[in-house]
């Protein structure tokens, strides 16, 4: 068994693999195919970046007992998940956020269901240097200020004489719907004051990462040393962005990560699913960076 990843940069096996997702999934930054060897039946699992490593370590770990099987996980963000779904482009749909009414009524007769397989935290991220001046902490307030363009400089937070480089996501990308209904009640909001419009965690790690100046939102699994998650701060209460936090409820930024599936999985799709919901598969989760949800 082995584990390729192809980018857009790579030759001739992206593109017989781009061919066959040409519809939906030409756009994907990555795929992750495991056991491409002969297969009786294929799982394609498809979306969210911050649920990616999950399912990529899952799927490696379940094709050891199971290697007659394929499975193909690539990224794309909840809603390309959600749509290869109920497309029938994919057998899993991987979320950070919750399927929207929209999402449900279009897709009716797929009958979408959502699976918890953990529960992350969402951080409002900034530069290492800008934290290490001494910004440690922010507001509801004072983060929709930033992104609203009203609060152009750091030394209005406390922190040094620089322009704020703030870094949005895109619209589909679960990580913004959840960051966004905190800040401003809507997932959809407008952001007048962002720079960079960013995709994958990867992506919005990395420009933030580059920057000695920037803002932006990540999964909590995500934080490194060079890009750093402030306290939210909620009246006298300084709440850090902590796995013990979010696994007491004390953070506010928080979801379930989700695997979604046209109505109630079968065949080799329900093992796995069965994998991700035992011992092995919660080791997986808390691995990932994230917290293990006990099966409904």
């Amino acid at each position: 068994m082995a584990v390729w990843i192809f980018s857009k940069t790579q030759g001739a096996e992206h593109l017989n693999l781009r061919q066959f997702f040409s519809t939906a999934l030409a756009c994907l930054p990555m795929v992750f195919i495991l056991n491409i060897a002969q297969a009786q039946e294929t799982i394609t699992i498809s979306g969210s970046t911050t649920v990616a490593p999950i399912a990529s370590r899952a799927a490696e770990a379940f094709l050891v007992n199971r290697p007659e099987i394929r499975i193909l996980v690539n990224g794309g963000g909840s809603g390309v998940g959600i749509n290869a779904v109920g497309s029938g482009l994919a057998q899993i749909g991987m979320a950070s956020r919750m399927i929207t009414p929209r999402e449900l009524s279009r897709f009716e007769r797929s009958q979408l269901k959502a699976h918890a397989v953990g529960r992350d935290g969402v951080a409002c991220a900034i530069s290492a240097s800008i934290y290490n001046a001494g910004v440690r902490a922010l507001t509801r307030e004072q983060i929709a200020g930033i992104y609203l363009g009203k609060i152009k400089n750091w030394s209005a937070l406390g922190g040094p004489d620089s322009a704020i480089v703030v870094i949005d996501k895109e619209r589909h990308r679960g990580t913004r719907h959840v960051f966004m209904n905190y800040v401003f009640g809507d997932a959809n909001a407008r952001t007048p004051g962002a720079r960079l419009v960013t995709g994958s965690n990867n992506e919005e790690r990395a420009k933030i990462a580059q920057s000695d100046a920037a803002i932006g939102m990540l999964s909590l699994a995500w934080l490194n040393d060079a890009v750093k998650g402030v306290a939210i701060q909620e009246g006298d209460a300084r709440i850090e962005p902590s796995v013990a936090n979010v696994r007491s409820g004390a953070y506010p930024i928080t979801r379930d990560l989700l695997f979604v599936t046209a109505g109630e999985p079968v065949g080799a799709v329900k093992e796995f699913m069965e994998f991700i919901y035992g011992p092995k598969g919660k080791e997986i989760v808390v691995d990932s960076g994230y917290i293990p949800i006990e099966r409904p």
